[in-house]
């Protein structure tokens, strides 16, 4: 097993990854900006070491810093939790030409899926269903980007290759709107990415978002550990996620999970990874794979029973995976809502300190957050200051305990979105199950 490792990340992730290390015996060191001293991860953590100022790219976003820090702390691998440097291959890279260990896919790995164009191609080849498209980035030739979208058939949507969290990506109706779409995504591409390289899909008008655990260990196997549902979304982010997903029968869960493992043997895939689908009349279409953990794998740990963090860890230790696909059983529901420092009415972020807090609990309640009475929550990173995680013996229990447990919760001194949480759980069309992800926008009045 890892002897020391270095924690890259912030927040609920990184006590997460605490905790694992803790239980498996390896020693952590916190990396921490100087605005999160006075996390819980790093006033538990073995050791810390302060990396710079507030502002990401001075601190968690600065490789050159992070390195050092393994280097003074004599760890041997670092963990890159998610967002962040999750998925920056030249990160990956950089650790590994460093002498460390990264936890998570290969620098060739990510660097690939990471593409949108080339991560279609590969699950194609791979025998992954994928949405119509233009099979490749599209170039100025008017006449064959016309041509491409009357084969595909209207709507279409112009996606960045290099895009990501609902930028870089316009809808296309009509054949006249079709050159000035390519043109200005083309535009943003370059701008918030760097590449302006931009290709054509098949837009789907009322799909829902599933996507599909896996674990590989880069030595010849790898598992699904099944679906999770992420369809209550709001500007292309994620509120509310379910595992199983509703009406995904176990045929259907064993179609998409042996063709995501046999595309993770084919590139040979190292850690745990995301398949994301567009799911729409029966049939899943490819969109992308995240090269990292997510934030709602808790909801498969509660119905799997398999800690992914720590096969992480195991797995990046250069151990094999320790069961096999016939050794995986989804039972019960679970469902997470993501507990975000923002105004509920109007989405914006409201950082500043927790007056008073109250954990919620009870039967198959987990709650997942670093914060504490007396913590101030910083304006600098992401809203979400934890997760809320309820299990049940099906979806009716578990959206029950989701109601209570909301009901619990005290966070004074600061506006949540728990309002907007409770509203959702309430909801008869949520409770009834399978919404697409345009709903829960048209329900706020978003569209």
């Amino acid at each position: 097993m890892l002897d020391k490792l270095v924690i890259a990340n912030r927040g609920e992730i990184a006590l997460r990854i605490l905790r694992a290390c803790k239980e498996l015996g390896i020693k952590t060191v916190a990396v921490h900006s100087t605005a999160d001293r006075d996390l819980k991860h790093v006033l538990l953590a073995d050791e810390s070491v302060c990396i710079g100022p507030a502002r990401g790219t001075d601190s968690y976003l600065n490789i050159p810093r992070i390195i050092s820090a393994a280097e003074i702390t004599g760890a041997v691998a670092i963990h890159p939790g998610y967002g962040f440097l999750s998925e920056n291959a030249d990160f990956a890279e950089q650790v590994e030409r460093s002498g460390f260990i990264f936890v998570g896919p290969k620098a060739e790995t990510i660097r690939m899926m990471g593409d949108k164009v080339s991560a279609i191609n590969a699950m194609k080849k791979a025998g992954v269903p994928c949405v119509p498209g233009s099979d490749g980035p599209l170039d100025d030739d008017e006449i064959k980007n016309k041509s491409f979208a009357k084969r595909i058939g209207y709507p279409v949507i112009i996606k960045a290759s290099g895009g990501g969290g609902g930028r870089g990506m316009r809808v296309v109706r009509t054949e006249a709107e079709l050159s000035e779409a390519i043109a200005m995504t083309r535009a943003e591409a370059k701008a918030c990415f760097g590449n302006d390289m931009v290709y054509m899909e098949k837009y789907l008008e009322n799909p829902r978002h599933i996507e599909v655990q896996v674990l590989a260990d880069g030595q010849g196997n790898a598992i699904h550990l099944g679906e999770r549902d992420c369809s209550m979304q709001r500007r292309h982010q994620k509120v509310v996620e379910e595992a199983p997903a509703p009406g995904i029968t176990e045929e259907m869960r064993k179609y998409i999970g042996e063709r995501c493992t046999r595309a993770c043997i084919e590139i040979e895939y190292r850690g745990a990874g995301t398949f994301e689908f567009l799911y729409e009349n029966g049939e899943f279409y490819f969109i992308e794979m995240n090269t990292r953990i997510q934030v709602e794998h808790p909801v498969t740990e509660m119905v799997t029973g398999v800690d992914l963090i720590k096969e992480q860890l195991r797995i990046a230790a250069g151990q094999p995976l320790s069961f096999s696909q016939s050794d995986i059983q989804v039972r019960g529901h679970a469902v997470e809502c993501r507990i975000n420092a923002e105004d509920p009415e109007r989405f914006l972020p409201c950082p500043g300190k927790i007056e008073r807090f109250h954990a919620p609990g009870g039967m198959g309640i987990r709650w997942e957050s670093h914060i504490y009475t007396g913590y101030s929550v910083p304006p600098h990173y992401d809203s979400m200051i934890g997760k809320l995680i309820a299990f049940g013996e099906n979806r009716d229990v578990a959206i029950s305990r989701m109601r209570n447990a909301l009901g619990e919760v005290i966070i004074d001194g600061i506006k949540t979105n728990i309002p907007l949480q409770q509203d959702i759980m309430a909801d008869e069309n949520f409770q009834h199950g399978g919404a697409n992800i345009h709903y829960l926008e048209k329900k706020l009045g978003l569209q």
